[in-house]
């Protein structure tokens, strides 16, 4: 599948890569999962669509009350106080049959079908009711749901290449439609790496730690869509590592890690990442992350994260989320509701470095502004689970003050 390395640092220096460069790089080489199939629209949540969902009928489907009142015609309430005859009663899925003529009024719910001949629903509140004789003393705004005012028939209403959403879903049974092409899911094999790491819930021995990686890339991967196939944990013995990635690779349309990609003498996925295949991208521009790598084992691609959990995390959303949507087939990714807000703080950073703060969006006089976690690092989940999103500051900075713009990600727009 690879020819070649095409943005591997080597040499002394190992000038990293900066992340926009390699996202482009390796879209440029990966091609998409092509199979398809048919899926039940309640079981397409996260899957990408193969083609554009047209609604075959408008939404609404009909004319419709928009509030509790009375449907009238315009031209008997053109003078008001204006006295009306009650000829009937229309609610949501029991219509009036009839047809509302000169000098009468149907009383009308919300959602219930607007009759024949009117052209207004006044509201409830506006109107007296004496038996079947009704006074409107105002006539107030028109109150009707247009027929195919959300959705006309014929138009694409979610388009190819959109991961479907819990909103989509709804839409989509809206227009009647029950079942929808789909890609098949990515199927990823995550492992990580470490003689430190062991299964939580097992005895420590000295100087282990139990496994948080995985169940955090689990939920990273799950809400990209993906299959996870759980490779465990593999302890730092190079042939032990490439067996279960050789293993894998053919069965894989993707392979994560997690540790053994920094310069240590420990850190074999590196080594055995190019004795397998190619490391096409090592290491980034970006902070924490550095020690993140692309490339491939068998023509399996291999997206190889660092061991640190926090860093996992972000190295994932900021890198390998790009690579598994454009494996996943997605080319119109609903937005993420990234914000630009005002620096609520004030920071040095190296320019040249896109770095990565946890922080929260906190309401001020003037709006919101972006605060980092006090405490955080690479390894400190606690910090992880104290904050609502990621600031990044772009590599062309080389500071930031209070009320510079900057990005923010809130971090469930990765995690839906």
């Amino acid at each position: 599948m690879f020819e070649g390395s095409i943005l591997r640092a080597d040499g002394p220096q190992r000038r990293p890569v900066l992340l926009a460069d390699a996202i482009r790089a390796v879209k440029s080489i990966l091609a998409p999962v092509h199979d398809t199939e048919q899926t039940d629209v309640s079981a397409a949540h996260r899957r990408v669509l193969v083609s554009d969902l047209i609604a075959g009928v408008d939404l609404p489907l009909r004319d419709s009350s928009a509030v509790d009142g009375f449907a009238v015609r315009s031209a008997d309430i053109e003078q008001t106080p204006s006295t009306l005859k009650i000829i009937g009663r229309s609610a949501a899925g029991h219509p009036f049959s009839g047809s509302v003529k000169r000098g009468t009024a149907v009383h009308i719910l919300t959602g219930g079908a607007v009759p024949q001949g009117a052209d207004r629903v006044v509201m409830q509140e506006h109107c007296e009711i004496a038996g079947d004789s009704l006074r409107v003393n105002e006539a107030g705004k028109r109150n009707i749901r247009v027929r195919g005012e959300d959705v006309r028939a014929g138009t694409a209403v979610l388009p190819a290449g959109r991961r479907v959403r819990v909103e989509d879903i709804a839409l989509a049974h809206a227009i009647g439609i029950t079942a929808v092409q789909v890609r098949q899911r990515l199927r990823v094999g995550l492992v990580s790496t470490g003689d430190e790491v062991t299964e939580p819930g097992l005895p420590l021995n000295p100087g282990q730690i139990w496994d948080a990686n995985r169940s955090l890339l689990k939920g990273l991967l799950g809400a990209c869509g993906c299959e996870i196939i759980d490779l465990g944990i593999v302890p730092d013995e190079a042939e032990d590592i490439e067996a279960i990635l050789r293993n894998a690779a053919p069965d894989c349309d993707l392979l994560v890690s997690s540790g053994g990609m920094s310069v240590g003498s420990g850190d074999y996925m590196r080594r055995i990442i190019e004795q397998r295949g190619y490391l096409e991208v090592w290491p980034l521009a970006i902070k924490p992350g550095k020690p993140v790598g692309f490339g491939d084992i068998d023509d399996c691609p291999i997206l190889a994260l660092p061991g640190n959990p926090v860093a996992a995390a972000i190295t994932f959303i900021a890198f390998g989320r790009p690579i598994v949507d454009h494996l996943a087939g997605v080319t119109k990714e609903s937005a993420r509701d990234t914000l630009f807000l005002p620096a609520g703080f004030e920071t040095e950073k190296k320019k040249g470095l896109r770095q990565f703060l946890l922080a929260t969006a906190v309401a001020c006089s003037t709006g919101s502004r972006v605060v980092p976690i006090p405490h955080q690092g690479p390894a400190m989940l606690s910090a992880l689970t104290s904050t609502s999103g990621i600031a990044v500051l772009d590599e062309d900075r080389d500071s930031v003050a209070i009320g510079d713009v900057i990005e923010f990600l809130p971090l469930t727009a990765f995690l839906s």
